[in-house]
């Protein structure tokens, strides 16, 4: 893989030395490098689409240590929406934002079917939800092949053609060479936005999930340009220009297990995700 250079850029520091590298002319907006004791429940809500499920059947399973955030999967964590959600999903998420229309009604975010209904009414809550912006998390992944991270943004679908999604970073740990490779998907997918173009590719790229990336978007009215590590990966137009909410989480598929990985923790370990601002 041959990565194009960005713009002009200024080296970022992390636990480990320089990690990335992002464009000049920006200035901080929002940070969160997860050093307190708790998560800040000003900026997330430690569920997965809980409209769909309920506060309990949707609740991450996560912890604050070494100042990062380790969303994990452990062997007796449950399924989400056991009775309807197909393949048998099991997940730990936290998002920033939530919002569903009464119990009965079809009114939510990223419906996975057809004609879903609210199971479980939800205070609307707004935490960080920009609408542009150079995003950028640093984090690593645990994953085994029945297992998946990812960082993606969404619409608050408030209007439902406010429906549209900036995945920053998606990798299926079947996509996976440890030590040596990854398929990362980015891009575009509208849903119900007819003003978005569905723009999305699992990209190789040689780098080892397992240790520390960052993984931006850089976000204006006209583009979304996707970067690891400071190096410009894949260019999408016309991105949504609305406020969305970010969206964190591990999941894992019982379905694809081989029978031998029953005691496998994936997980998700955040150092830091930080806003900024032309």
């Amino acid at each position: 893989m041959v990565f194009e250079h960005g713009a002009q850029a200024c080296p970022v520091f992390g636990h480990d030395g320089p990690v990335s590298e992002r464009p000049e002319g920006l200035h901080l907006a929002f940070e969160d490098d997860f050093n307190g004791a708790e998560l800040d429940s000003a900026v997330w809500l430690p569920h997965y689409l809980p409209a769909w499920s309920s506060r309990a059947g949707s609740a991450a399973m996560y912890e604050i240590r070494d100042s990062c955030l380790h969303l994990t999967i452990p062997p007796e964590q449950g399924l989400w929406c056991a009775d309807d959600h197909t393949p048998p999903l099991r997940v730990s998420g936290i998002q920033s934002g939530n919002f569903s229309g009464p119990v009965g009604s079809t009114l939510g975010q990223q419906p996975y079917r057809a004609g879903l209904t609210v199971r479980e009414e939800q205070e609307t809550f707004w935490g960080w939800t920009p609408d542009h912006g150079y995003i950028e998390l640093r984090a690593r992944g645990v994953v085994t092949p029945r297992s998946m991270v990812a960082f993606w943004m969404v619409g608050l679908e408030d209007r439902p053609e406010r429906s549209a999604e900036i995945c920053v970073a998606e990798i299926f740990g079947n996509a996976v060479m440890p030590g040596q490779s990854a398929a990362v998907g980015m891009g575009l997918h509208p849903f119900r936005d007819p003003a978005v173009t569905d723009d999305f590719e699992a990209v190789r790229l040689p780098i080892d999930v397992a240790e520390f990336h960052a993984y931006a978007v850089d976000w204006t009215a006209d583009r979304a340009d996707f970067f690891v590590d400071g190096e410009l990966v894949r260019t999408c137009p016309r991105p949504p220009s609305y406020p969305m909410q970010m969206m964190l989480a591990v999941f894992d598929f019982p379905e694809e297990s081989t029978g031998d990985d029953i005691h496998d923790v994936p997980s998700l370990v955040v150092d830091h995700l930080r806003g900024y601002q032309h």
